[in-house]
């Protein structure tokens, strides 16, 4: 089987996932999704990207947890404007289309969805971290820059989820 992402099927970049981010527990996993469903504006998308989907960290090409158990952070993308939303005018690399990431150094760049990031962190024993992004910026990141994603919830799924 390739460890490529992208010749991998979505069941596999997904156990992936579950394995290296979540220890292993679908359960945690699901709790972590839901977390992000009620937590999060409706209509967000949420996508994870970086060393949790490949397995090799950007910066030097080691594998995820290289420097122990839960040293590895999860990158989470928040898809859609509503999420952008809640980011201060001036934490953002493309206003209206990209933001500055929210993270333990940086929680004043969206204190609305600080307290979320924090409880998620607690969950998976990891540092979480939050970026929303437009979807031409997303896909552009993965097919210009080789940086794939793996959506986890759908902007609709979210919006559903709301109205419920």
């Amino acid at each position: 089987m390739s460890t490529d992402v992208k010749e991998m099927s979505d069941e596999a970049i997904l156990d992936r996932i579950v394995r290296l981010g979540f220890d292993g527990d679908a359960q945690r996993f699901e709790a972590f999704k839901a977390m992000l469903r009620e937590g999060l504006p409706p209509g967000t998308g949420v996508a994870l990207r970086g060393s949790v989907v490949t397995n090799e960290k950007f910066k030097d090409g080691r594998p995820f947890d290289a420097d122990g158990p839960g040293t590895s952070d999860l990158d989470v993308t928040l898809i859609g404007s509503e999420a952008m939303n809640c980011w201060n005018d001036d934490e953002f690399y493309i206003p209206t289309l990209h933001t500055k990431p929210l993270g333990d150094e940086t929680p004043h760049c969206a204190p609305a969805l600080n307290p979320l990031r924090e409880r998620l962190q607690r969950l998976v024993g990891r540092p979480v971290n939050f970026q929303a992004t437009s979807n031409i910026i997303l896909f552009a990141r993965d097919v210009l820059l080789d940086e794939p994603y793996f959506v986890i919830v759908e902007a609709e799924e979210n919006e559903a989820e709301a109205e419920s």
